[in-house]
């Protein structure tokens, strides 16, 4: 997957040597190596400017202090250079830092949804929460939340997608909500959920829309997947609802999975539900995808929209995958994968290919959230039990039976903070 987005980070200066006499020797020392010949005109070209160093504001409010700054967040973006050309995000390993805490929890968001509610739902272990990314050879700096708002401002960020997409808008607002004054925000949900920053004059979106196009299983109204048929070249209904909109965050990839076909239609399902042609799913992807990219292509202004994507979110029902013959699925799992550019059976490299066969044929621009790869290793991070069935909590009988285990969705705060503080650096 070399071609998918890669970024680079560069490290702020760590300094107690003040940043503008570390600028002044590195200027002196070039002049003189210049004179001596020792040093090429191609290596000079590749210097980064030194950044303006700003000040860190002071805090009264402890909690707030440990976080984040709230008075300005611009010191914490100064030296940080977009590179996707040197840095790979997805390149790296997960560290545990004891020292390291969650913006948010669970039980103090009020907008987590109630299977991604781990702690309030009865899970005791916390270690998940204390992994970190860190990439090989760059530094993928914190999440800010004044700064995300900040780029925000003004502006509509739209998620659209299943409910891997939600747990991740859902993920970006408790990251953000926290510093804004009650009386300054408001939620509204539903199939088009929206979250209003008042004050930043902003908005944080969900649209529900699992494959893109139409399904007839959408809304549950069907709800056996092996009745499940897609309208691959339908989805205007939904997509008046992402025009005009600054940021757009897509993915979609679990529900084409429900089996190994798809029963594709063309055309309105008034026309007939039996009209549908059983496809390989891969097939059906490529259409879908191609009827998504050609609604982009026709409509999105790149010079006024972001376009983004969330690349698959990877599940992990075969224990046996990481070596567990006799295990089920994730359940009681408390420690990601160590094994470096482990690649399970949940994360298909077909279906990620077709991805990005179509993006890179658009016209418009759409860059990876590459999520995959780091995902992968989480084993541990999953809702498992920790969870609800048909609307209602498992009871503990149930939560003792592995096969419940949910290892699709994950646990909130968890690793979809980790995707949002990399799609924050790609902002």
């Amino acid at each position: 997957m070399n071609n998918f987005l890669q970024g680079k980070i560069m490290k702020p200066p760590s300094g107690k040597f003040p940043t503008i006499k570390i600028c002044v020797l590195l200027f002196i020392v070039i002049l003189y190596a210049e004179s001596f010949n020792l040093i090429s005109s191609r290596s000079i070209s590749n210097l980064k400017p030194c950044p303006t160093n700003g000040t860190k504001p002071k805090s009264n409010d402890k909690k707030t202090q440990e976080m984040v700054p709230i008075a300005d967040a611009a010191w914490f973006n100064d030296g940080f250079v977009y590179d996707p050309e040197e840095c790979d995000f997805t390149n790296g390993k997960w560290v545990f830092n004891s020292s390291i805490k969650p913006l948010y929890s669970d039980k103090i968001c009020p907008y987590i949804s109630r299977p991604y509610s781990c702690v309030k739902n009865g899970r005791v272990d916390s270690d998940y929460h204390y992994w970190q990314w860190q990439p090989e050879d760059c530094t993928l700096p914190k999440f800010n939340p004044v700064l995300a708002l900040k780029k925000l401002q003004g502006k509509r960020l739209v998620f659209v997608g299943d409910s891997l997409q939600k747990s991740q808008w859902e993920s970006f607002v408790c990251m953000v909500e926290w510093i804004i004054p009650e009386k300054q925000k408001s939620m509204k949900r539903g199939t088009h959920s929206v979250f209003r920053a008042k004050e930043y004059n902003t908005t944080i979106e969900f649209y529900w829309a699992p494959m893109l196009v139409e399904s007839n299983t959408e809304f549950f109204t069907i709800r056996d997947p092996k009745k499940q048929i897609v309208r691959v070249d339908s989805i205007m209904d939904r997509a008046r609802n992402w025009t005009g909109v600054d940021i757009l965050v897509f993915n979609t990839y679990v529900w084409w999975m429900s089996d190994i076909k798809v029963k594709a239609l063309w055309g309105s399902f008034a026309n007939g539900e039996e009209g549908y042609e059983e496809l390989d799913n891969q097939i059906a992807y490529n259409l879908g995808l191609r009827t998504w990219a050609n609604w982009v292509d026709s409509t999105i202004d790149p010079t006024k929209t972001q376009v983004f994507f969330t690349t698959m979110s990877p599940t992990h029902t075969r224990s046996a995958d990481w070596g567990k013959k006799d295990g089920v699925k994730c359940f009681n799992e408390t420690k990601p994968i160590g094994k470096k550019n482990h690649w399970g059976s949940g994360s298909n490299k077909g279906m990620m290919r077709v991805v990005e066969k179509v993006v890179k044929r658009m016209k418009v621009a759409v860059t990876f959230i590459n999520i995959t790869q780091i995902s992968d290793y989480r084993i541990d991070a999953h809702s498992s039990v920790y969870t609800e069935s048909g609307g209602k909590l498992l009871s503990e009988e149930e939560k003792a039976n592995p096969r419940n285990a949910d290892c699709i969705h994950w646990c909130l705060p968890g690793v979809p903070d980790t995707w949002n503080q990399i799609f924050l650096a790609m902002l």
